[in-house]
């Protein structure tokens, strides 16, 4: 069996993990450095909204922390307990944070549900501060992060969505009630953006399961695939075609096939390159190929 030419997994993602795991420190640090700033705020301003918002990224600087630290493992090289390199390290993170974040949204509502029916006065003005700080600083943060191709970095970034969400929804409430005394809109926008956020979380984490559990990215027609390998010139058929994701951004396919007539070196070679060109521009980087002739036994 031969691997797919000079792309190997280890090779192709190590920068890419690098780079993750740089944007994903940036965002640890700033999002470590709001939250203190946050928790003194919500003391000064006797802001329940705003304490609630310091627990909530306490758990973020947490996750986010994972994140980092699962980006710097999948960089490694691989070795020979990890024969295809550290890459699904990122996968993990990318579950735990998911998990986090869901959990972190339904704590948000149980506050915000009773703070709607028994509205508490705040600092307006301290909330309007804190509430521009807030969607400056974790804005930042969602910019470095939105280039990211990786499930890890996507997860990370809509923790820190939630964040911008959260702080523009105290930020319009806290406007609103300086014309007028309604207390109760600051949890109810937070109500319904964290739900918002909580259906986009909850959707993430599936797609992540299924990727961890080596299903099928979504970005890949796997009958069309075999479809396109299978139409090839001298391909009698196909099987054991298998396609999977290392870190829901670089894909690794394997595959039989069989021809009608046995083949040279220099043809089965040929053909693998012709395969190759297919798997590539359906977003797959590393084939995996065995060819098999008419008087060859398959060995599955």
């Amino acid at each position: 069996m031969e691997h797919g030419g000079h792309q190997h997994p280890h090779a192709q993602t190590g920068g890419e993990y690098s780079g993750a795991a740089a944007t994903i420190r940036a965002a640890f640090f700033l999002n470590l450095f709001f939250t203190c700033f946050e928790i003194g705020g919500g003391l000064y301003t006797n802001s329940l909204a705003i304490l609630s918002n310091a627990v909530h990224d306490i758990g973020d600087t947490f996750g986010i922390g994972l994140s980092w630290y699962m980006a710097r493992v999948a960089g490694r090289r691989r070795t020979g307990a990890y024969s295809y390199g550290y890459g699904r390290f990122s996968l993990l993170a990318a579950l735990a944070n998911g998990a986090l974040l869901t959990f972190g949204g339904v704590i948000i509502l149980a506050h915000a549900v009773p703070r709607i029916l028994h509205p508490e006065p705040s600092n307006v003005s301290g909330m309007l501060l804190f509430a521009a700080a807030g969607v400056l600083v974790n804005g930042a943060a969602v910019l470095r992060l939105k280039k990211g191709e990786t499930m890890n970095e996507r997860v990370v970034m809509w923790h820190l969505i939630e964040d911008v969400l959260g702080w523009l929804a105290v930020l319009v409430a806290g406007a609103v009630m300086l014309v007028k005394e309604i207390p109760a809109l600051d949890p109810l926008l937070a109500s319904v953006i964290t739900i918002y956020v909580l259906w986009n979380a909850l959707k993430n984490l599936r797609r992540t399961g299924i990727l961890f559990l080596q299903g099928v990215p979504e970005s890949v027609n796997l009958p069309a695939l075999e479809e396109r390998i299978g139409g090839l010139d001298g391909i009698r058929g196909l099987h054991d075609l298998h396609v999977w994701s290392m870190d829901g951004s670089y894909h690794v396919v394997s595959l039989h096939v069989m021809t009608h007539t046995p083949l040279t070196a220099a043809e089965i070679a040929e053909l693998k390159g012709r395969i190759r060109a297919i798997t590539r521009e359906c977003g797959i980087e590393h084939a995996t190929i065995e060819v098999e002739t008419t008087d060859a036994e398959c060995r599955p």
